[in-house]
């Protein structure tokens, strides 16, 4: 069981209510508190609870009902706790809140945004976690408008213009990464069919297809339900049409696919993940067409070519610079050298 998690049973006598658990990983904590709902915004979490789903909710807003407690696991991103915070102090002024979190993950910090909605007192600290609580309130709290705090910034690639809208807690929130950047100017030349952009974070790859490739379809798959939040944006204000799609993985993804486009994620809160973006590369040949490609980038260092050369075919380095290399396959091609 997840350490957060074990520090919350130890002050098991604050959750004998009904109990909401925001962001909460599918640990077995739902089973063991049968008061309890899960809200989260990680696929994986949602799908690994098939059993109880009836208890968990996978969205971006926290659900429309009524809570004697609320649990926040802190996330990574610091905007994004400020956005769940209030989202949670705004729903449920009734309710008892609480804030659990790894101490490297900024629990000090954490603390103290909480403590602009009222007094708070930490209740527990154990297993490199901390557990604060809500004591009193302030005044009354505004629900909050995820889309009025999307950053927007403008990308141009080619004769392209895209506009990026990104809602707190989305990979690269606000700007361009220089991996993507590297990736889009080497997106040329590419066979017209369906496309996938894989992890697709705030959509800037899928709404580059789309608008350069007009006659092929899209889809946008991701695993964290404010990046998909994110892409619609993305997608509504550059007026393209896509498919987006919550997954886990690769499994999700469409067959046939003429390409697979990605800047593979590797992480997963403040922990380092590789497991989704290894799973791709070793399965995405089931998923493409006869002679469908797979472009991608990724940290030089990182070991995805014998993981593609193994899987899916020659993998050919398309350009490389300031640590990231573009790396292309062809499903099916055989190496000269045979």
């Amino acid at each position: 069981m997840d350490p957060r998690s074990q520090v919350l049973l130890r002050q098991g006598h604050y959750f004998s209510g009904q109990l909401l658990l925001a962001g909460a990983p599918a640990d077995g904590l739902l089973q063991q508190l049968p008061s309890s709902e899960l809200w989260c915004w990680n696929y994986a979490d949602y799908q690994a609870l098939a059993a109880l789903q009836s208890r968990a909710y996978f969205s971006v807003t926290a659900p429309d009902q009524s809570y004697d407690a609320v649990v926040l696991y802190l996330p990574k991103s610091r905007e994004l706790t400020e956005y769940l915070l209030q989202e949670i102090c705004a729903k449920y002024p009734a309710a008892e809140i609480f804030l659990v979190g790894e101490k490297r993950a900024g629990m000090e910090r954490a603390a103290k945004h909480l403590a602009q909605y009222g007094e708070v007192s930490k209740l527990d600290s154990a297993r490199h976690c901390q557990l604060w609580r809500l004591t009193s309130r302030k005044a009354p709290v505004a629900v909050p408008d995820l889309a009025a705090l999307a950053n927007s910034f403008e990308v141009t690639v080619g004769q392209q213009q895209l506009t990026i809208k990104t809602v707190p807690g989305v990979f690269s929130h606000g700007r361009l990464d220089r991996g993507t950047e590297l990736l889009l100017a080497h997106l040329e030349g590419l066979s017209q069919g369906h496309y996938l952009d894989f992890g697709c974070g705030a959509g800037v790859i899928g709404c580059y297809l789309a608008k350069q490739y007009p006659n092929s379809q899209v889809s946008l798959l991701d695993v964290d339900a404010f990046a998909l939040f994110s892409t619609q944006l993305t997608l509504q204000a550059n007026q393209v049409q896509a498919e987006v799609i919550a997954g886990t993985g690769i499994n999700e993804a469409p067959q046939h696919l003429a390409a697979i486009i990605s800047n593979p994620p590797f992480h997963q809160g403040v922990h380092t993940d590789y497991a989704a973006s290894e799973q791709m590369l070793t399965q995405a040949k089931g998923h493409l067409r006869a002679q469908g490609e797979l472009r991608i980038v990724a940290n030089s260092f990182l070991k995805y070519p014998p993981l593609i050369n193994q899987h899916l075919g020659p993998c050919q380095v398309l350009a490389e610079a300031q640590g990231f290399s573009v790396y292309r396959a062809v499903a099916g091609q055989r190496s000269q050298r045979q």
